[in-house]
């Protein structure tokens, strides 16, 4: 959700400033995405993006409960804005609200009469715009504000479309339609929740979105204010089934407290009496079917110091509390509180370790390695395993790793395709395979001779362990007993005697740049004495070579002709900065005498 930080001001005036505001959201409560500062004429406003995770979603999803947060958090003034609300008298009402569906948890409705649809002011319209809302008239932005503000949903029917003063709330009738604020239509079914006129007009799809039916108009005088709660999961499966994504849903499918429906009531009627001076208010109607109990939750301070790995004094805790306008009592390191009506993310131990860690900051749980005291017992398929492997890295070996699936082999295999039906009896074919194509590619790598080994399973049928190696002119399979009648009888020597993973260099990403070079010396220079001069000045990019490819004698002078492969690890080459490094071996060599063809 996004945040305006001079919206927040307004209840918390003492908040550090925004970049440091941003720090303390991200390392206390949630992680901010984004910080974007705007300017309208001469006034600056600083935008929050935050990332509000489900667990607070019910009390962080407005501007209060997030500077509700930051007053308790930061330990400073929070300015409760409901005293200041001027509301007149109300009137006797004849509004009758019925809840008909458990989905509904309280249903709250107010009259307002004389009212005058038109702009709103200049307040509101900055307001909702600095958190990329657009404003539509004054009592459409009225429940907007009111959501961002407070977190309660609210809504606005057109009381001239109300036959008989009565609303209800019930499940919707199979095939039932509704068209939605907007134009579009949906059917309904029997799992999903509409509020509805006493005559079957169903008013809007409840905790989602308003409908057509009771939209205002220019025309309209006389409305009713609406403040609801629902059941989280039948307003996310109502949503998602008829695919309609609203802000609404979103706070009502993360659960609200039913007690937030009074604030928005409060603050709804606040804001339209300041719209609209004339407005008459008549009394609120409040069906609240089941209000639930105080909740209580106990805690243990030992407890609490053994899930976050830091010692936390009671004292410390209490504090806690205390800022946060939790009622509590503490018996020998035991508390108990009374868990706040907005805070339904607090109902078990864990929670209050959460809570305590995060104000505490976990920047002060220091990482600790335990201390275990037990010799590991070695493993001897692996002991040997390793032990051959790096006796052949050590002999110049390079390890391949073929495929297990064969064409043919006495193990099937189910359902594999035609190719690899069988698992191997061998490891000597796929070496031949793996040689074949190293021997290709022999000169790039810059060597001679391939040197490669494989040790891996065969099945003969039995299972059992091999090492293949290329020899001088073949290729020899033994299995991994043989090849170890040399292993020490100490497996801790393996690690002192072969050094795992010294040959083994990972090769460049990168395309490479060959260069040749010939130059003509006097008769009796050595070709040691070019490359050594052509060495000193190639850099630290090539792979390969000098290496002395071709040579001459005429005339008393003797030609040398040299190849070097360039090539980097993090980026293609070009070929102007190779040349500049030709040119530079180059003057070189001319330096000593030498004429470079």
């Amino acid at each position: 959700m996004k945040y305006s930080y001079n919206w927040l001001k307004w209840y918390i005036p003492d908040a550090p400033e925004a970049e440091e505001l941003a720090d303390i959201f991200t390392y206390h409560l949630a992680e901010v995405e984004s910080l974007e500062k705007i300017k309208d004429g001469k006034e600056e406003d600083t935008i929050f993006d935050i990332k509000i995770l489900p667990n607070r979603a019910h009390d962080l999803l407005s501007h209060q409960g997030l500077a509700r947060e930051m007053a308790s958090l930061l330990e400073i003034k929070y300015n409760d804005p409901t005293p200041k609300y001027k509301i007149t008298k109300s009137k006797p009402t004849k509004l009758i609200k019925t809840i008909e569906t458990p989905g509904c948890r309280r249903y709250m409705g107010r009259i307002v009469r004389n009212v005058k649809i038109g702009p709103s002011p200049d307040w509101v319209v900055k307001h909702l715009e600095s958190i990329g809302q657009r404003s539509i008239n004054n009592m459409v932005d009225a429940t907007n504000l009111t959501m961002f503000d407070c977190g309660q949903p609210a809504h606005v029917f057109d009381l001239s479309k109300v036959k008989d003063l009565k609303l209800q709330v019930r499940q919707a009738n199979p095939g039932e339609k509704i068209t939605l604020l907007g134009g579009e239509e949906k059917t309904l079914n029997e799992t999903m929740m509409v509020i509805a006129d006493d005559y079957g007009n169903s008013l809007d799809i409840a905790g989602i979105k308003g409908g057509k039916y009771a939209e205002l108009t220019a025309e309209t005088t006389d409305i009713i204010l609406e403040c609801a709660n629902f059941e989280p999961k039948s307003v996310r499966k109502t949503a998602q089934a008829l695919n309609i994504f609203t802000d609404a849903k979103k706070r009502f499918e993360n659960d609200l407290s039913p007690e937030v429906a009074a604030f928005g009531m409060t603050e709804l009627s606040a804001l339209i009496a300041e719209m609209c001076p004339e407005a008459v208010f008549e009394d609120i109607v409040d069906v609240y079917p089941s209000k639930p109990a105080p909740r209580k939750l106990s805690f243990r301070t030992e407890k609490i110091c053994k899930i976050l790995g830091l010692d936390v004094a009671a004292n410390a805790i209490g504090d806690i509390l205390k800022r946060y306008h939790i009622e509590y009592s503490e018996n020998g390191g035991v508390f108990e509180i009374t868990v706040p009506d907005l805070r339904l993310d607090l109902t078990m131990e864990e929670d209050m370790a959460e809570e305590i860690g995060r104000v505490l900051g976990y920047d002060k749980v220091k990482g600790t390695i335990p201390k275990i005291d037990f010799k590991p017992k070695g493993n001897e398929l692996y002991a040997k395993i390793v032990w051959a492997r790096s006796k052949l890295l050590n002999d110049g070996y390079s390890e391949v790793m073929t495929t297990s699936f064969k064409d043919k082999g006495k193990v099937s295999v189910l359902a594999s395709a035609s190719d690899k039906n069988y698992l191997r009896e061998n490891l000597s074919d796929g070496l031949k395979e793996s040689l074949k194509l190293n021997q290709t590619n022999a000169p790039v790598l810059g060597t001679d001779r391939v040197k490669i080994f494989e040790i891996g399973t065969v099945w003969t049928p039995s299972e059992e362990m091999r090492v293949g190696y290329v020899g001088k002119t073949e290729i020899k399979e033994t299995t991994l007993d043989e090849f170890y009648k040399e292993m020490p009888k100490d497996f801790s020597l393996i690690e002192r005697n072969y050094n795992l993973g010294a040959k083994f260099k990972m090769w460049p990403l990168y395309p490479f740049i060959a260069r040749d070079l010939a130059v003509w010396v006097p008769e009796g220079t050595k070709s040691s004495d070019v490359e050594k001069i052509i060495k000193e000045n190639m850099g630290d990019m090539v792979i390969r070579g000098p290496e002395l490819f071709d040579e001459f004698k005429k005339d008393g002078k003797v030609s040398y002709a040299f190849r070097t492969v360039f090539q980097s690890y993090e980026r293609t080459l070009t070929d102007a900065e190779i040349n500049e490094i030709m040119a530079k071996i180059s003057d070189k060599l001319k330096e000593c005498g030498w004429e470079v063809r």
